[in-house]
């Protein structure tokens, strides 16, 4: 007698980029222990291998880690893992008042969303005659990023790799017709207030995030962390 097989349930979210809602799984014994030996491996490429073929199978192939931002995949594989093994996690933070006592609070990962900050802008103005636009990082660029990189090197990395146009004059330089060189030589004349102008755009982009009421246990004093990113809601 042949075993059953066995029903999963679907569930619907709404993409934080494009407002699409697409149809989403649990995921499977199968997927989860693809994750797990990618995370023990501590290897970056692995675990994100792993990460984007989850998220592409349990959406149908409706995320593509090759095309959706960042952001998009963080968020589904949030909603995937509430579905799967329970939405409430466990994590430790730091006291804001003192920033050295941690305290465990509880969050509900079905209760986190894509937050976008008001002044955030795709088009930089340099001057007043050159402008740039970025697209959103991708799973693909933070993994062409190296252990060896320091956190510097890694934003000039995505500000290289994120590069979508150039509006110089009136006349529009798409980043397929660039070559590396110009694109390192263009960066490299930015001044020191133009680099920071182009570093807001990552600093303000959408990103994962979710802000706990702690109370500080020594002190009694109230305060709020902020906490973003995957890895942070993962533990």
């Amino acid at each position: 007698m042949a075993l059953p097989k066995l029903k999963t349930p679907e569930f619907k979210l709404v993409l934080p980029s494009t407002q699409e809602e697409i149809k989403y799984r649990p995921f499977l014994v199968k997927e989860q222990k693809i994750l797990m030996i990618a995370q023990e491996s501590e290897d970056e490429r692995q675990i994100g291998d792993a990460l984007s073929t989850l998220v592409s199978e349990c959406t149908f192939g409706k995320v593509d880690t090759s095309k959706n931002p960042m952001f998009d995949v963080e968020y589904v594989f949030l909603q995937i893992r509430s579905k799967s093994v329970g939405a409430k996690v466990n994590l430790m933070v730091t006291c804001p008042d003192d920033g050295e006592t941690s305290v465990e609070v509880k969050v509900n990962i079905e209760d986190v969303n894509v937050q976008r900050s008001v002044e955030h802008t795709e088009v930089i103005d340099l001057t007043e005659d050159v402008k740039i636009k970025f697209r959103y990082p991708r799973l693909s660029d933070i993994q062409g990023m190296t252990a060896d990189m320091g956190e510097f090197e890694r934003m000039i990395k995505l500000v290289n790799t994120c590069i979508e146009s150039v509006e110089s004059g009136g006349e529009v330089t798409h980043y397929i017709d660039m070559t590396s060189e110009d694109i390192e030589g263009f960066i490299d004349s930015f001044n020191g207030d133009q680099l920071i102008l182009v570093l807001k755009f990552f600093e303000t982009m959408p990103k994962v995030r979710h802000v706990v009421d702690v109370v500080n246990p020594k002190t009694k004093v109230k305060g709020e962390v902020l906490i973003e990113g995957i890895e942070s809601f993962l533990g």
